[in-house]
């Protein structure tokens, strides 16, 4: 008799498919891999109806990556008896096992496309490095996708109740809002949320159940918000393992501020701060990628002051990720996590500016322009996030300095900071540290009336991180 493994059956009983909305909140790059056109990074597009193209192992790996972090924290692996592994499959050596959850691509609209800029900062003389400029097109935000999974339950209970409770993590990640997709998703790129689930159950041990998969039939579909509820999951039982540092800050603008954005109407001025399409309106935006650039210079300018030059690259580039400077550089992922946010109510007005000869103090000819930054107003914000995943204390500490020099003004961000542009006055932040699955940390900084700042929480918990960041880069 043969007893080879693929000669047994899996014994399905069930089979769970599951739809959703999937809304783009910030704009979104999915490769294409193909360089050669007029864009530097251009999009992947369907290439028989032009729509935008989500593929299913893009999803899948997001996924993937979002249930093992939760199941066992950040850069931790599991074995064969982890959710992820019984869920997605696993393959080691020459043996494994195939994933018991199908993942559709998924066709978008035809795409309203953003085109962004991208560019390399020298930290000594904060200009744009030569030849290190590139440009990439980006999903507009509000784009949607109708996903769609199909999850294979096995006969055995346990195993059925653990394909179940992954799967639920998983899922309710995208609900949430916590899971991001494609490039640059951890500058701000690539957020989404779920609108609305649909979920319908065959049980494939009847013939009722097993005519209605093959016919489709959605009469007992159920819809809702809440991916817990129709999968029957216990909240309970959900057990987040990420350690993970969060700071949401608002401030006002003081002055004016400018992120040079390339592309604009055709009529615009030479120079426009950075907007973004947001339910078919143009909002004015503060990048993630520009802020992680300004904190990334300004945190190795003061690990620098305090240490020594090996130490802060050493220390700067385990938090902002590696730098790349060759070919044999290894790449690492950054620690920490900026978005991409809204700056609400602005004045927009155009200025015009000439350049000057630096030895006749006169005008140079042909070099008048116009220029269109934001300026503040009553009302006007500027709000942020920063996360750092798995944090050490002196991270922490290095992050309050940062907050520091941006409540104070003293840490400019965009262009054209010589000439007082991107200065921000801080209001509120709110600081929480998730260092366990059963401690959390919280504190609130608040500006008062009468200009004191107000902390609420453990201050000298806080001190303490500044401490171990000054201690350990010093040593």
């Amino acid at each position: 008799m043969d007893n080879s493994h693929w000669l047994k059956s899996r014994e399905i009983v069930e089979r769970i498919i599951i739809r959703g909305s999937l809304i783009l909140e910030t704009p979104t790059y999915f490769g294409a891999g193909d360089h050669d056109g007029l864009v530097d990074i251009p999009l992947a597009v369907d290439p028989l109806e032009g729509k935008t193209l989500l593929t299913g192992a893009s999803l899948t790996g997001a996924l993937r990556s979002y249930l093992r972090e939760y199941e066992h924290g950040y850069g931790q692996q599991g074995d064969k008896k982890s959710l992820y592994m019984n869920l997605f499959g696993n393959q080691e050596d020459n043996e494994g096992e195939q994933s018991l959850l199908i993942v559709n691509d998924s066709l978008g609209e035809k795409p309203k496309v953003e085109l962004r800029d991208g560019v390399k900062i020298d930290n000594k003389t904060r200009t744009a490095k030569d030849k290190h400029k590139f440009d990439f097109e980006l999903i507009e935000a509000g784009t949607c996708f109708l996903i769609e999974m199909e999850l294979l339950l096995p006969k055995e209970d346990t195993r059925k109740e653990k394909l179940l409770l992954g799967l639920a993590i998983a899922l309710k990640g995208l609900e949430k809002g916590e899971i991001s997709l494609g490039f640059r998703k951890r500058r701000g790129f690539g957020s989404c949320k779920i609108k609305e689930w649909n979920v319908c159950r065959y049980n494939l041990t009847t013939p009722k159940g097993l005519i209605n998969w093959l016919n489709e039939d959605l009469k007992e579909e159920k819809r809702g918000q809440n991916i817990l509820t129709l999968l029957g999951i216990n909240e309970s039982n959900l057990i987040d393992k990420r350690y993970i540092f969060t700071m949401n800050a608002t401030f006002s603008l003081d002055g004016s501020m400018i992120i040079r954005s390339g592309y604009d109407k055709a009529d615009a001025p030479d120079m426009v701060h950075l907007h973004s399409n947001r339910n078919g309106e143009s909002i004015p935006v503060l990048s993630g990628t520009s802020l992680a650039g300004s904190l990334r210079a300004r945190a190795f300018r003061i690990a620098k002051t305090i240490g020594s030059e090996e130490k802060a690259s050493e220390m700067i580039n385990r938090l902002f990720g590696s730098e790349i400077k060759s070919p044999a550089d290894k790449a690492s992922a950054s620690q920490l996590i900026t978005t991409e946010n809204e700056i609400t109510n602005p004045l927009n007005l155009v200025q015009q500016r000439i350049k000057i000869d630096r030895f006749t103090g006169s005008s140079l000819p042909t070099a008048l322009f116009d220029e269109q930054p934001i300026f503040e107003q009553k009302g006007t914000n500027v709000k942020f996030k920063v996360q750092i995943q798995k944090p050490e204390n002196a991270q922490i500490g290095l992050l309050l300095l940062l907050l520091k020099d941006l409540w104070t003004g003293d840490l400019p961000l965009g262009g054209e900071a010589s000439v007082g542009r991107g200065r921000l006055r801080g209001l509120n932040a709110k600081l929480t540290y998730k260092e366990s699955f059963d401690i959390q940390h919280v504190w609130e900084i608040n500006k008062k009336n009468n200009g004191k700042i107000e902390i609420v929480g453990d201050r000298d918990r806080l001190e303490n991180y500044v401490s171990d960041f000054i201690g350990g880069i010093a040593a």
